[in-house]
This record gives C-alpha cells, sequence and structure tokens, in this order.
C-alpha cells in the first residue's frame, strides 16, 4: 500500500452558527472540531462513535458536501491533486467523478419511479461519462454484474427488491463513475444481520478488484472489526484515538473507546455483563467543557483532564490517542487498578 494518503485532511473544522446569544454575541456549533486523518489509496478505513460524534458531517466534508471552516483537505490519486478547501466549478464537477456516497437508507435513496437500469446509468449520464447509450448501458451491465445484479434485475423498479437488493443497487450506483474514494455512511445499519454480511463482503470484494479507498462510517463496532484496516474513533467533533483495526481492539488507549468496546454484546448469553456505564449526558457541542472533551463522563479523569486539551500522540506503533494517561492506565481494567507499573 502506497504511503502516500489517498485523501488527508488537516486541522479540518466545519462550523455552523446558532445565531446571536446574550449582549449580541454570535454563536457557532463545531460539529467537526480540528480533525486530522489519512486514508491510503485501497484502504477500508473506519470511523466509530455515538450519534452526534461528527462522523457523518466528516464524511460530507470530505465529498465536499459540507462547508469547511478552516483546516485542509488534500486528495491525490495519482492522476489529478486536489485542494478540496478552495474547489470549485469544473475541478469541483471532476473531483464529483472520482468520490462517491453510499447512503444508509436503501429504501429512501432510490427513486421508485426509475428502472434499476436508470437508476445506476444516472451518473454517467449527469457527469457525461459516456458518448452513447450503447457505452452507457454496457457500463450498467458491468457493474451490475459485479454487485450481484442481472439484466432481469435492470429492467425492474426498487418495489420489487429487498433491502439487501436495494443496497447492492445503491453500491453500482456509486461506483458505475469509476470513483478512488468512496464513503459508505451506516451503509448495512438498516439490513438484517445476514443481509450485512453479504454487503460486507461485496463491498471487500469491490474493494480488491477496483483499489477503492472507502471511509465506512458506523456504530456497530463488531461490523468494522469484520471489514476494517484501520479504525478512528469520534467523540464530539474530534478524534480521540486511531490505530490499526488490530491493535485498537487488542489494546483500547482512550476510556471512550474502551467504553463502546464494553458494550459489544457478547456471543455467549450466559456470560457476565461487562458493559461500562458511562456517567452523565453528551456535552452540548455548541458548549463543549474545558480541557478533554470527555473528561465529564470519564472515570478515569484527573485535575489535569479539566483544563488541558490532551493532544493526539503515537503511544504505540501506528497508534494514536489524545488523552494524558493514555501510556499510564489499563482502560480495560477498573479505574482503582488500572495505572500500569513502571
Amino acid at each position: 500500500m502506497s504511503q502516500d494518503p489517498l485523501i488527508a485532511a488537516r486541522d479540518l473544522t466545519v462550523s455552523y452558527p446558532l445565531g446571536r446569544g446574550l449582549l449580541g454575541s454570535r454563536s457557532k456549533l463545531n460539529a467537526v472540531d480540528g480533525v486530522s486523518i489519512s486514508i491510503q489509496r485501497g484502504q477500508f478505513f473506519g470511523l466509530v462513535g455515538e450519534s452526534g460524534s461528527g462522523k457523518t458531517t466528516l464524511g460530507r466534508a470530505l465529498l465536499k458536501a459540507a462547508p469547511i471552516s478552516a483546516g485542509t483537505i488534500a486528495y491525490r490519486d495519482g492522476e489529478r491533486s486536489f485542494d478540496l478547501t478552495s474547489l470549485k466549478g469544473a475541478d469541483l464537477k471532476d473531483y464529483r467523478k472520482r468520490a462517491q456516497l453510499i447512503f444508509q437508507d436503501p429504501y429512501a435513496a432510490l427513486s421508485p419511479r426509475m428502472t434499476v437500469r436508470d437508476i445506476i446509468a444516472e451518473p454517467l449520464e449527469v457527469m457525461s461519462l459516456t458518448k452513447s447509450r450503447a457505452e452507457t448501458d454496457e457500463r450498467v451491465r458491468e457493474i451490475a454484474a459485479k454487485c450481484r445484479l442481472n439484466l432481469e434485475h435492470l429492467r425492474r423498479f426498487p418495489h420489487a427488491f429487498s433491502g439487501g437488493q436495494r443496497q447492492r443497487i445503491s453500491i453500482a450506483r456509486a461506483l458505475v463513475s469509476g470513483p478512488r474514494f468512496v464513503v459508505a455512511d451506516e451503509s448495512v445499519a438498516a439490513l438484517d444481520v445476514s443481509i450485512q454480511a453479504d454487503v460486507l463482503n461485496l463491498l471487500k470484494q469491490i474493494q480488491a478488484d477496483m483499489g477503492i479507498g472507502f471511509l465506512f462510517i458506523s456504530h456497530d463496532l463488531s461490523v468494522v472489526a469484520h471489514v476494517c484496516d484501520a479504525v478512528a474513533v469520534m467523540y464530539l467533533g474530534q478524534i480521540v484515538e486511531v490505530a490499526p483495526t488490530r491493535s485498537l481492539f487488542a489494546r483500547p488507549r482512550h476510556p471512550y473507546t474502551s467504553a463502546l468496546f464494553s458494550a459489544i454484546p457478547a456471543l455467549d448469553p450466559d456470560a457476565p455483563k461487562t458493559a461500562e456505564k458511562l456517567e452523565g449526558e453528551i456535552p452540548s457541542p455548541a458548549n463543549p467543557p474545558a480541557g478533554c472533551k470527555f473528561h465529564t463522563r470519564c472515570r478515569f479523569a484527573q485535575d489535569a483532564c479539566k483544563t488541558s486539551v490532551p493532544a493526539l500522540r503515537e503511544v504505540a506503533p501506528g497508534h494514536r490517542a489524545a488523552c494524558h494517561f493514555a501510556a499510564d492506565f489499563d482502560f480495560s481494567r477498573p479505574a482503582a487498578s488500572a495505572r500500569s507499573p513502571r
């Protein structure tokens, strides 16, 4: 895998104005707050966190579909390079061919008035990627076959298909333009478990065949463990931990990641319950706490956590965490006995 990233965000911030507060002051909400991540060519990169943590907004920003307030996003695929923060006009249209989105809900994402053939062909026609109907049909049939759709399926309307089949149609539509980067936003969350496995295996096969870089957004850590090469954990608009999947699951270096892991259901129904209860409410992103944003719910919090913002630093090879005590505590153990021996 190349060391030159396909897409890289540096200190990325996405803010939304909230209107005027007391004394006429203007307030804002930082949905994404100073995020830096890199996704390699052909990499399956996972992004996890609670609802409202900013995962979808980050994915939309990487697609140039959300307003970028600060920071930079660089895209390189060997043919062209883009600085997404200033992209517009013909360059933005060119980037749209290279970056696509797979939506979460396969029932709402497809027009009920279009045949499957027309749904998949629409990006080709809108972007003028083919010169004739015959060329369009050939490309549609090719990508449909990759997504396990046959010719008979192309003549039907979406209502004739199950959720898993509809999601394969959505995947085919996203891939028909030949993108190099795809954001899959909770793309299996609405499907049954057995269908999830089929769609995930399809995405992995497409990744291997086409060399696409995926940002896979999910709240299901068991799914992320199955498909992702690396994982970033997001909390209140910030990345708090990022590591190769095996390293992250072997030993989380942030207490928030550890709490998420503890909530994964055990396969054994008689196994003791190990879910860690996070005390308190999620702070408002419009008024985040000082210091570490997680300290108000963290059982390991110290005085330094309340005043000093922890940097996202490397604590093991390829493993970074934004915690003052990432190297001092074993977060999988109770707080009273979690300090690692020196």
